[in-house]
């Protein structure tokens, strides 16, 4: 009997496995999704993500530099909003320059942040008007 129970239970732990191999991709969020909220129309969002041990806010913001100053950048997004944002120099700053003092307008710019921490990342996208 247990002989029979081995081979039940080895079984179901194949078929098990091939469902979850095979599938795997059918439990992610489809990439046409994900470019829609997070591609390049994108003006700006709030992701909170939740993890076992706290959960934290994220703000993205895309826009173009509009001025800069000691310690903050001025964009103009997509929608007419004007957002200044805290940079500090521990920012990464990733794309044509590498550093938080080369950033000046009309660089497009992509700012993602803390909820309204200063700016952990300004990705530049390149030069713009709009």
């Amino acid at each position: 009997m247990s002989r029979r129970r081995f081979v039940l239970l080895a079984a179901i732990l194949v078929a098990l496995n091939a469902f979850f191999w095979l599938a795997q991709g059918g439990f992610a969020l489809p990439g046409a999704l994900i470019d829609r909220f997070f591609g390049p129309r994108l003006i700006r969002a709030e992701v909170v993500v939740g993890g076992p041990r706290a959960v934290n806010d994220f703000r993205i913001d895309r826009g173009v530099i509009t001025s800069t100053s000691t310690g903050s950048i001025t964009l103009r997004e997509r929608d007419g909003t004007v957002v200044t944002i805290t940079v500090t120099p521990e920012t990464r700053v990733l794309g044509r320059v590498t550093d938080v003092s080369q950033l000046r307008p009309p660089m497009r710019v992509l700012v993602v942040r803390r909820a309204n921490g200063p700016a952990t990342q300004v990705q530049v996208e390149g030069r713009g008007a709009g």
